[in-house]
C-alpha cells in the first residue's frame, strides 16, 4: 500500500489559510482577547475577598448558607495561596469559552434535534472533536492565532462543544411526543411549542450538558497554559516543566476548588431557570423540618442586590488604591519610556535565569514587560509571529536546528551569548566503571536497557537517536524513553536515592552538576558533535522597533560562573520569586547592569554603580520624608534604582541592622534616637550628620506680642486659656518639657501640657491664626511649620530644652561595600535650613501621595542641586 500523505495535505492547508487569510484570524483574536481581557479585568479588578464575598452571595442564592460558607473559605484560600490573578484569569478564560459554546452549540443542538439529517452529518464531527487528543488543537491554534489567550479559548471551545450539542439535542428528542403533538392540535406554532413547551421540559437536560461544557473548559486550562494562555494552567505547566511539587500541589488545588463551584452553581442553576427544577426544590425545602436555615436562600432580588453592594465597594476600592502605585522609573535611565517588551522562555534553567535578568534590566531602563513560558514549538512560533519580541535560549546549531529551519526567515539571530555547551550521557558517579560511551556496550541489563531521555522534539534526543547509539553500537541493546525535562530529573533523583545505576541526557550548563555526584560519558569519538552557542533570537523588524535593546542583546554574554551563580541566587529565591532572586545577584554584580545595558548618551548623567537598587526607609517626619524623596529623585537621575518603605523608628531601625533595608536619612543623634543606636549599632554605618543642630522649642504666632522668651509666658497663662498645645506623649520632647521645661521657668499648675498628635497640634495652630487667636505650641526645628507661617521660637535662656542634635544618614554594615559610590555622596550632603524648609512646603504643597513629584518641582526650581550633591566626574 502507497503511504498517504494526509499530514502533508494538512500542512500544505495550514500553509495556505495562513497566507491567505490572516485578516480573519487577527479579527478573531481580536475579538476573542478583547472579550477575555474585558471578563479578567472584572473578575480580577476588585479585593479578593470582596470578590470571595461575591462568589459566596452567588452560592448562598443557588445553594444555601452552607455552601455560601464553604465557597468564601475556599476562595479565600485560592488567596492565601497568593494564586488570586492566576486563578482569576483561568475563570475568565473558562467563562469566555464557555459562553462562546453555548452560544454555538444549543442552536446546532436543537437543530440537530428537529433534523434528522443535521444530526447524521454532524454524529462524526463531533466524535472527532471530542476524541481527538487535545494538544492537537493547540498547533493550528498557535499557528493561526499566535501564542496567548485565544489559543487556549479556540481549543478550550473545540474540545468542548460536543457535550453541549448532544445533550440539547437528546434533551429536546427525549420530550414527550404526545405533548408535542397537543400542543400543535391547539394550533401552537413549531417556534412557539419549542420554546413553551420543548425547551423547559428539555432544560434539566441542556443544563447538564452545559455543566459538561464548563468542566470540560476548565480540563484545558493546563492544556492552555502550555500555549501562553497563563493562568493557573501556566502554573501547573510550570511546576511539571521544573519538578516543583509544592507549587503542583497549589495550583491543583485552586483548579480544585475553581471546579467544584463550577460545578456545584450550574447545578444548582437549573433549580433556578427550570419549572420542573423549581418545583423539585420547594418539595425538598417543605420536607425539611430540621435545620431549615440550612435550607434558606434568598430571593433573587435580595441576592442581586448584595452582589452590586459588593461590586461597587470593590470597584471603588480598586479606583482608590489605583492612585497608590509609585514606580520606581529610573528618571535618567528612563531609556523605554514605558515601551512594551514580551518576551518567552522554554522552562530551562539558562533560559530561567536569563530572561528574569533581562526582565529585571528592561524594567530599570523604564521599559514594561511581559513574559510568557511556552514549549520551543509554540515559542519560535510566537516569536516569527511577532508575539513574543525575543527569547534567550535558541540552542545552535544542533538542539534548535529544526526549528530554526522552519522560521529562520521570520527570525534575527541577534548572536551568542554563552558557549560553548556540551550534550552528554551521564550516570551518578557510584556506577563503577561506567566513564565513557563506549563502557555502555554490553551493560544494558545494569540499566535495564533504558537511556532516560527529555522531550521528544528537542534537537539533542534526534542526536542521540540517530548518531550516537548507532556509532557506539547501542541500538537494539538500548531503549531511548522521551519523557520530558522534569520527569528526567526526577528519575535520576529516585534512582540516586535508592542508589540505582542510571543513565540520562543532560547538558552543560545545567544545576544538576551542582547538585548531585554524577559523572560526563566522554564521547571519544565525536558522536555528539562539537558544542553549541546558546543565541538570542528575535522576531524580523524587531531591531527596527527597540533598537536601543537589540543593541544591548548583540553585545549581551555571560560567562559559565556568571550564568551558575545567577542559577544558584534563582535556586534559592524559590518558584514564583524568580525576580528576586535576580535582584539579589545584581546586587553581588555591581555595575553590570550598566554594563549590559548602557543608557545611550547617558555620559555623565550616570553614576558609576548605576543600575543598582538602593532600598530606603522612612518614618513619617517631615524631614525625612522630604530627604527621601529627594534622594529617589536624584538616584534614579543618576541611573540607579530605588524602592521606598513607610515604617516606625524601631522596624526601621531592625531593617537596616538585618540588611533589608539599605539607608535611611533621619537619625536623630545623640538623644532622640539614642536607644536604637545603642542597640543596633555594631550593625550600622553612620555616614555624617547633614543637617544640625536642631532644636526643640516652645512657638507662638508673631502677632502674640510681648512674649519672646519661656521667661515671658509666666502670669500669661489666661491668654493661652492655660494650654501648652502638644504632640504625641511618648514623643521624647513632651517628656522633657513636662519634666524639666514648665519647672525650670515656674509654669507648672499654670500651664497643662494637652498631649495629641502632630497633626492635631498643627491643625489648632492653623486654626488660631486664621482666627489671629493667641496659642503656644511644641515645635522643632527643622520644621515647615516656620516656612508656612509667620512663627517666633521661645528663647531658653536657661537652655531648659538642652543641646540641639545632629540628623545623621544611617546605613546597613556593609553599604560603603555595596554602594561605594553613593556613600561618597551621603558623606558629604548638607542642606541649609532655608533649603530644607522650602523643599518641606513645597511636598506639603502637593500633597499626600505626590511627595516624588514635589520633590522633583524643588528639584527644577534648584537646578544645581543634584550635580551638586551626587556629582558624577
Amino acid at each position: 500500500m502507497p503511504r498517504i500523505s494526509f499530514g502533508s495535505w494538512v500542512e500544505d492547508a495550514v500553509d495556505w489559510l495562513q497566507s491567505n487569510l490572516t485578516w480573519i484570524f487577527d479579527a478573531i483574536k481580536a475579538v476573542l482577547g478583547g472579550m477575555y481581557d474585558g471578563v479578567n479585568a472584572v473578575l480580577s479588578g476588585g479585593e479578593p475577598l470582596l470578590m470571595a464575598a461575591i462568589f459566596a452571595v452567588i452560592a448562598f442564592w443557588l445553594r444555601g448558607a452552607v455552601p455560601a460558607v464553604l465557597t468564601f473559605a475556599g476562595f479565600v484560600l485560592i488567596d492565601s495561596l497568593a494564586l488570586w490573578d492566576e486563578a482569576m484569569a483561568t475563570l475568565s478564560l473558562v467563562v469566555v469559552a464557555a459562553v462562546i459554546t453555548i452560544v454555538i452549540a444549543v442552536p446546532t443542538g436543537i437543530w440537530a434535534a428537529r433534523n434528522s439529517r443535521v444530526s447524521a452529518a454532524l454524529r462524526p464531527v463531533l466524535d472527532v472533536m471530542q476524541t481527538m487528543p487535545a494538544f492537537v488543537y493547540l498547533i493550528p491554534g498557535v499557528m493561526f492565532f499566535g501564542v496567548g489567550v485565544t489559543p487556549g479559548v479556540i481549543a478550550t471551545i473545540v474540545f468542548a462543544m460536543p457535550p453541549g450539542v448532544r445533550m440539547t439535542e437528546l434533551g429536546i428528542r427525549q420530550v414527550d411526543g404526545e405533548l408535542v403533538e397537543a400542543a400543535e392540535a391547539f394550533g401552537t406554532t413549531p417556534n412557539h411549542t419549542l420554546t413553551r413547551v420543548q425547551l423547559p421540559l428539555a432544560l434539566p437536560t441542556i443544563m447538564a450538558g452545559i455543566n459538561q461544557v464548563i468542566m470540560l473548559a476548565l480540563s484545558m486550562v493546563v492544556i492552555g497554559g502550555m500555549a501562553g494562555a497563563g493562568g493557573l494552567g501556566e502554573k501547573v505547566y510550570a511546576a511539571i516543566t521544573q519538578l516543583q511539587v509544592g507549587l503542583a500541589a497549589e495550583s491543583g488545588i485552586a483548579v480544585v476548588i475553581l471546579a467544584m463551584y463550577l460545578d456545584r452553581m450550574t447545578g444548582a442553576l437549573n433549580e433556578r431557570v427550570s419549572p420542573l427544577g423549581r418545583r423539585a426544590a420547594a418539595k425538598a425545602a417543605a420536607g425539611a423540618r430540621r435545620l431549615r436555615f440550612a435550607h434558606y436562600k434568598p430571593g433573587t432580588a435580595v441576592a442581586m442586590t448584595g452582589v452590586v453592594v459588593l461590586a461597587l465597594v470593590a470597584g471603588g476600592l480598586n479606583i482608590a488604591g489605583s492612585g497608590d502605585s509609585k514606580g520606581a522609573q529610573a528618571g535618567g535611565a528612563d531609556v523605554g519610556k514605558g515601551q512594551k517588551i514580551n518576551m518567552g522562555y522554554i522552562p530551562w534553567d539558562e533560559g530561567i535565569a536569563s530572561t528574569f535578568l533581562w526582565k529585571e534590566i528592561l524594567e530599570q531602563r523604564g521599559f514594561e514587560t511581559g513574559m510568557t513560558q511556552l514549549d520551543a514549538g509554540p515559542l519560535y512560533s510566537g516569536v516569527a509571529r511577532g508575539d513574543v519580541d525575543f527569547q534567550t535560549d535558541s540552542w545552535l546549531p544542533t538542539t534548535h536546528k529544526d526549528y530554526w529551519d522552519k522560521y529562520s526567515d521570520q527570525l534575527d539571530d541577534l548572536g551568542s551569548w554563552y558557549g560553548p555547551t556540551s550534550l552528554e550521557l551521564s550516570v551518578p558517579s557510584y556506577v563503577k566503571g561506567i566513564d565513557s560511551l563506549d563502557d555502555l556496550k554490553g551493560q544494558g541489563k545494569k540499566f535495564d536497557g533504558k537511556i532516560i531521555g527529555i522531550e521528544s522534539s528537542a534537537g539533542m534526543m534526534g542526536t542521540l537517536n540517530k548518531k550516537v547509539l548507532k556509532e557506539y553500537g547501542l541500538e537494539g541493546e538500548y531503549k531511548v524513553v522521551s519523557s520530558s525535562t522534569s520527569s528526567m530529573l526526577a528519575e535520576l533523583n529516585r534512582s540516586i536515592k535508592k542508589k540505582e545505576p542510571v543513565v540520562v541526557t543532560l547538558w552543560s550548563p545545567h544545576w544538576a552538576y551542582g547538585k548531585h555526584d554524577l559523572k560526563k560519558l566522554k564521547d571519544p569519538k565525536g558522536a555528539w558533535g562539537k558544542g553549541e552557542q546558546i543565541h538570542t533570537v528575535a522576531h524580523k523588524g524587531f531591531a527596527k522597533k527597540s533598537p536601543t535593546v537589540a543593541k544591548w542583546l548583540k553585545d549581551f554574554k555571560l560567562t559559565e560562573k556568571q550564568l551558575t551563580s545567577l542559577e544558584n541566587e534563582i535556586q534559592n529565591a524559590g518558584q514564583g520569586q524568580e525576580q528576586d532572586g535576580v535582584r539579589a545577584w545584581l546586587k553581588k554584580n555591581p555595575g553590570l547592569v550598566d554594563k549590559l545595558a548602557p543608557v545611550p548618551g547617558g555620559g555623565t548623567q550616570q553614576g558609576k554603580d548605576a543600575g543598582k537598587t538602593v532600598d530606603m526607609g522612612y518614618f513619617p517626619w517631615d524631614e525625612a520624608i522630604a530627604t527621601t524623596y529627594l534622594w529617589q529623585n536624584m538616584l534614579e537621575d543618576r541611573g540607579y534604582r530605588t524602592t521606598v518603605k513607610q515604617l516606625d523608628p524601631g522596624p526601621l531601625y531592625t531593617g537596616l541592622a538585618q540588611g533589608q533595608l539599605d539607608v535611611q536619612f533621619d537619625s536623630w543623634l545623640p538623644t532622640t534616637h539614642k536607644d536604637y543606636w545603642d542597640r543596633y549599632k555594631d550593625d550600622l554605618t553612620d555616614l555624617g550628620s547633614w543637617y544640625g543642630p536642631t532644636s526643640l522649642e516652645l512657638s507662638v504666632p508673631s502677632y502674640v506680642k510681648g512674649i519672646d522668651s519661656l521667661d515671658d509666658l509666666k502670669g500669661q497663662g489666661k491668654k493661652f486659656d492655660g494650654k501648652i498645645i502638644g504632640i504625641e506623649s511618648s514623643a521624647g520632647m513632651m517628656g522633657t518639657l513636662n519634666k524639666k521645661v514648665l519647672k525650670e521657668y515656674g509654669l507648672e499648675g499654670e500651664y497643662k501640657v494637652v498631649s495629641s498628635s502632630t497633626s492635631s497640634m498643627l491643625a489648632e495652630l492653623n486654626r488660631s491664626i486664621k482666627k489671629k487667636e493667641p496659642v503656644v505650641v511644641t515645635l522643632w526645628s527643622p520644621h515647615w511649620a516656620y516656612g508656612k507661617h509667620d512663627l517666633k521660637k521661645l528663647k531658653d535662656p536657661k537652655g531648659a530644652w538642652g543641646k540641639g542634635e545632629q540628623i545623621h544618614t544611617v546605613a546597613k554594615k556593609d553599604f560603603a561595600k555595596d554602594f561605594p559610590e553613593l556613600t561618597g555622596w551621603l558623606k558629604d550632603f548638607k542642606l541649609g535650613e532655608a533649603q530644607l524648609a522650602s523643599l518641606e512646603v513645597e511636598l506639603q504643597k502637593g500633597g499626600a501621595g505626590k511627595e516624588k513629584e514635589s520633590a522633583r518641582r524643588w528639584m527644577d526650581a534648584n537646578p544645581d542641586v543634584v550635580a551638586k550633591l551626587a556629582p558624577v566626574s
